[in-house]
């Protein structure tokens, strides 16, 4: 047994990566420069009102006078080498200060528009930790946020400009000063952005991306899923968030494809808006965490296929973020697959935000590789395989979706694929720092071109976390600490949970994750992602707490009603308790930008309280174990 993964997914580049970006690594301003000369009137990003129909274009010429407009009012502004906020919603102004950053040489920190006092708190920690008092917004994101909150503290000090007012007058001033801006050199290692952690696990920081980070990460994506000359994006996640930020904008100017934006708004209130926009505009590539999968599947289960769809376009459907569930691959695949979604399309993936994004990823047109798990050894640490799981007949195809119902004695786990060009994966184990065989559970440690350069502002945690080595130190390679929780199955790594998160009982391991879905399923009222499970210390012993949302219809019956399904649900398919089950009402989960339900931030809020005064349906009570 080596210590490196085994069977790489590595490859030669192929032949359809986009000329004449083969070769060296160019930055993005390189990319966005050489796409303005070769194809300048060509399509590069669309954006959706409302998600349907087209609002307004740019081309890559376009673009570009719009960033080089950006950079140089930033460095009229003296902000050269420093940082500033990007305070936009999902819209051309943040691709074009985005790149203007870059171009001038400004590692932009995204940031997501607050819309109550909370998130203006969380911006102004991160404009505090960028060491920057400036943000770039639109005009009416600054009219709002001024009116709104212009008396706060949290909004003193800071400085609101929005770039295409400013480039518009300096234009005015000085035609054609903008378009013959040059920028200066950019150093492969110079930071291109501050991207802060969604804060799922504590305080936000800021992740060092580099502009060789960016190429690197970019590079493998295209590589496991290349985007050939007919490849269309189609996105709806928060593109300040680094998945909707890398698939929906970064990827699309690599290849020289066209990208279709819509707000994540759009996707939330109907899911069947980003269906119909693949089909609408022929989109190949669209990426979304599990959740998102199984909003769709459920709207086409309440209210039927939209007329006239077709997904046969659609060749790679990456699924990541969190972790990849079965019934959710299942769901999705049996209800859109009249459709024409192929199976094969769905494609898992694991990424962070330390390592740019994408770690690993399953490749195109291969299907999901499922494995059915003795769940109580899994429990123990190990993945031990169960034989002779039944497949049913109606559901497609067996390789994917195994069993309906299989008990609480096994768990299906979902393959992320292996990694990319120069990129490793290993597991370790986390006291020992030593390296685990396949089938073992461990930390997930991640080492190559795409591991961002540190957090910023704080080495000591970047020395622990961005540079880790084996208890032996027989290596000079260092190693990114990802504090999640998997293992190794023929090359392909399977992710369990995040250590911080693991619910710990008589010396077993709990995934929250496997917990939650059984309290979804509790009642078909409850939606998806809609629960949080963690231990909680009442100064004697830990205490599994859930916190479950619910809508007024779903507790019509009674709280208690709910409480006693939600007990059963998770001691038929756990084995395990819940000591209280908190409802409360929709909504009232604390989020991430992409989501993902934060499960700290949860036990933050219930140890303070703020459940029961704010968001709950029915009193908070204990529910006894065994009731």
């Amino acid at each position: 047994m080596t210590d490196s993964v085994s069977d790489s997914l590595s490859g030669s580049l192929p032949d359809s990566f986009p000329e004449p970006l083969a070769g060296a690594l160019p930055s993005l301003p390189e990319v966005l420069a050489r796409r303005s000369a070769e194809q300048p009137d060509a399509l590069a990003y669309a954006f959706l009102h409302n998600g349907e129909e087209i609002a307004e274009t740019l081309t890559y010429r376009e673009l570009d006078v719009r960033a080089r407009a950006v950079a140089a009012r930033l460095a009229a502004l003296g902000q050269g080498g420093r940082s500033v906020v990007l305070l936009h919603p999902s819209g051309p102004g943040f691709v074009a200060d985005l790149l203007g950053c870059m171009y001038a040489g400004v590692a932009a920190a995204p940031v997501q528009v607050p819309s109550r006092a909370r998130g203006l708190a969380r911006l102004r920690r991160i404009a505090d930790d960028a060491g920057t008092s400036v943000l770039l917004t639109t005009a009416e994101v600054k009219r709002d946020l001024e009116d709104r909150f212009g008396a706060l503290p949290e909004l003193a000090g800071l400085t609101l400009h929005d770039p295409d007012s400013l480039a518009a007058a300096a234009e005015r001033r000085a035609p054609g000063a903008a378009a013959a801006w040059r920028p200066g050199p950019i150093g492969a290692q110079e930071t291109a952005l501050l991207q802060y952690t969604s804060g799922s696990t504590g305080t936000p920081k800021g992740v060092r991306v580099t502009h060789a980070n960016f190429g690197s990460n970019v590079d493998e994506t295209d590589r496991l899923w290349p985007c050939r000359g007919d490849a269309r994006v189609v996105n709806w996640l928060p593109l300040f968030h680094d998945m909707g930020m890398l698939f929906g904008v970064v990827l699309p100017l690599w290849a020289g494809i066209p990208s279709y934006l819509m707000t994540p708004d759009a996707f939330i209130r109907r899911p069947a808006r980003w269906l119909e926009a693949i089909s609408r505009f022929g989109g190949t590539h669209a990426a979304a965490p599990s959740f998102a999968y199984e909003l769709c599947a459920r709207a086409v289960a309440e209210g039927g296929l939209p007329p006239g769809l077709d997904l046969s376009s659609w060749r790679v459907a990456a699924n990541g973020a969190e972790p990849v569930r079965w019934q959710t691959i299942s769901a999705f695949t049996a209800a859109l697959a009249p459709a024409g979604f192929r199976p094969e399309a769905m494609c898992p993936g694991y990424g962070l935000a330390e390592n740019t994004l994408k770690a690993t990823g399953s490749p195109e047109d291969r299907l999901p590789t499922v494995l059915w798990l003795s769940a109580e050894e899994l429990r123990a640490g190990r993945a031990v395989e169960v034989p002779d799981i039944p497949a049913p007949a109606d559901v497609v195809p067996a390789d994917v979706v195994g069993a309906d119902a299989v008990g609480a004695d096994v768990v299906p786990s979902i393959g992320c694929g292996g990694p990319v060009g120069d990129s490793l994966v290993r597991i370790v184990d986390p006291d020992t720092r030593t390296t685990r065989p396949d089938g073992e559970v461990g930390e997930i440690w991640v080492s190559g071109p795409c591991v961002a350069a540190g957090y910023h502002g704080r080495a000591e945690e970047s020395e622990r976390t961005f540079r880790a080595r084996r208890a032996d130190r027989t290596e000079s390679r260092s190693w990114l600490r990802t504090g999640d929780l998997g293992f190794r199955h023929r090359g392909e790594l399977f992710v369990t949970g995040r250590i911080k998160d693991v619910v710990i009982r008589q010396g077993r391991n709990f995934y929250p994750q496997d917990i939650e879905l059984s309290a979804e399923n509790a009642d078909p009222g409850l939606h998806p992602n809609c629960a949080a499970a963690f231990s909680a210390d009442d100064g004697t012993r830990e205490r599994l707490v859930l916190v479950v949302e619910a809508d007024g219809r779903t507790l019509r019956g009674g709280g208690e009603d709910l409480r006693g399904r939600i007990h059963r649900a998770v001691h038929e398919g756990q084995r395990l308790e819940p000591d209280e089950i908190v409802l409360v009402r929709r909504g009232s989960l604390p989020r991430t930008s992409s989501g993902k339900v934060q499960r700290r931030e949860t036990l933050r809020r219930y140890l303070d309280g703020e459940f029961g005064a704010a968001g709950a349906a029915a009193p908070r009570e204990r529910v006894e174990a065994g009731r």
